[in-house]
């Protein structure tokens, strides 16, 4: 994906980042109240991953959970990553 488009994209995702070390990826931190809440939300995602075919990089450190979104297979950014980021964000 070109920067450009990828830049066009990541306006219509409030919170989220570009990423442009190495591989584009897009990353959002999430915070909650406890290590719980964190990990509710965490198997939200992963249910959501799993129905999609697209799977982000979770880190969760006690109360955040920091997510990051990339296509390996391309590279890079694809449409998929911003329509994912989309949707975890209505979680």
């Amino acid at each position: 994906m070109p920067e450009s488009e990828e830049n066009e994209y990541i306006d219509a995702i409030s919170g989220w980042a570009l990423d442009r070390d190495g591989e584009h990826k897009i990353k959002r931190r999430f915070e909650f109240d406890d290590f719980v809440g964190a990990i509710g939300f965490v198997n939200r995602v992963a249910e959501l991953a799993e129905d999609e075919g697209h799977h982000p990089d979770i880190c969760v450190n006690y109360n955040k959970v920091d997510l990051q979104l990339t296509t390996h297979a391309a590279g890079g950014l694809t449409e998929n990553d911003f329509i994912l980021a989309a949707k975890i964000d209505e979680l």
